[in-house]
């Protein structure tokens, strides 16, 4: 196996110095990297170039965190290991819980698998990334000729460029902490918790040896209150953002739309979804036990559980997951008010419809898949 050496960094802005500070002392990060230029308009792909220079000689691996999250102890070992097992990727170890990758890390989880390839039209998550070192300078060199202010989206251009997109965590091992964002994502996105956080200690050895999802063809995801599905025929071009209803993307399966909306009127729990209902409106209710009625159809297609089934492990994994695919799923405005009677709620729901998910392949008789 090769050298694996990763050196680290934290990027930050002078307004949160002191918890960037504390953030490495806490990681035991390399350095603190501040915005060279923090009276000029908010940019983090400013200070993420800045992050991303600041390799340390003889490191072959390259992790920037921002300041704004919460890890264990033992973080910059568990990239390092990581990292040793894949060389030559980037690598993500966070994942926003409502965007198409979060999705994917939920689908992963619950098909048994450790890592998952990014979708190639989203932002790779830049909260934690450790990247090979010469994927760090051709960022570098990219990113300066860019007029983007985002970070997460210049990384993404660069992956593309390769044809490999990022493998993200299953689990994620970071946090996003708190609401502020020094470039507006508090009022667009509210809330930006993982998709899919454990925190325990057989975690390094499942990322160390456990199954690749390397790509994930039919993605249900959760936009703007609606179920959409991704599938390769309609995403042939990686830079497009199209979205598909899954009513539109479904017969790319061999499923029809009909025999979904048929498990809604025939199989939703009638006091679960009145309560659901009652809570966070009729529509959203009925679009999220559509969405997770694919999550269910979708996650045993892709199953990678070890023989005997998922162990202690894999059902945290599998808990966590499923836990935050209701919240996520509300208003950006709403997230921040959802109690713990309500997540309980929504996971119990959003378990009714995963559960009778592959009634769809069953019966339709049409489903291809693994």
């Amino acid at each position: 196996m090769a050298f694996t050496l990763v050196s680290s960094a934290v990027m930050t802005h002078p307004r949160r110095l002191e918890q960037a500070e504390r953030i490495a002392a806490e990681l035991g990060l390399d350095a603190v990297v501040v915005d060279p230029a923090p009276d000029d308009a908010p940019s983090a792909l400013r200070t993420a170039i800045a992050a991303w220079a600041s390799v340390r000689p003889g490191a072959s691996h390259h992790l920037v965190v921002q300041d704004d999250l919460a890890g264990p102890a033992g973080l910059t070992e568990l990239v390092r290991r990581s990292a040793a097992r894949h060389p030559d990727e980037a690598l993500a170890f966070y994942t926003h819980w409502n965007s198409r990758n979060g999705a994917a890390v939920r689908l992963a989880a619950l098909a048994g698998a450790s890592w998952v390839r990014a979708v190639p039209e989203e932002f790779t998550p830049t909260l934690a990334v450790s990247l090979p070192t010469a994927t760090a300078d051709e960022f570098g060199r990219h990113a300066v000729a860019s007029a983007d202010r985002h970070d997460d989206e210049v990384l993404s251009q660069v992956l593309r460029r390769t044809g490999r997109m990022s493998l993200l965590a299953v689990p994620n091992l970071v946090q996003h902490v708190g609401t502020a964002s020094l470039t507006g994502h508090d009022v667009s996105q509210g809330l930006r918790r993982a998709a899919c956080l454990v925190d325990a200690p057989e975690v390094a050895g499942w990322l160390e040896s456990g199954p690749v999802l390397d790509a994930v063809d039919g993605l249900p995801y959760l936009r703007l209150g609606h179920a959409h599905l991704r599938v390769d025929a309609l995403a042939a071009e990686p830079q497009r953002r199209g979205h598909s209803l899954w009513w539109e993307a479904l017969p790319h399966l061999g499923i029809e739309p009909d025999r979904v909306l048929q498990l809604v009127d025939e199989r939703r729990p009638v006091a679960l979804g009145a309560e659901v209902s009652r809570l966070f409106g009729a529509a959203f209710a009925t679009e999220l036990w559509i969405h997770c009625l694919l999550v269910g159809l979708q996650a045993p297609r892709l199953a990678r559980p070890a023989e005997g089934g998922f162990d202690a492990l894999g059902r945290r994994l599998r808990a966590a997951a499923v836990a935050t695919i209701g919240i996520a799923g509300l208003p950006p405005e709403s997230r921040a008010t959802v109690t713990a009677g309500q997540v309980s709620l929504l996971t119990r729901y959003a378990w009714s419809a995963i559960r009778l998910g592959p009634l769809l392949r069953a019966r339709t008789g049409t489903a291809t898949g693994q």
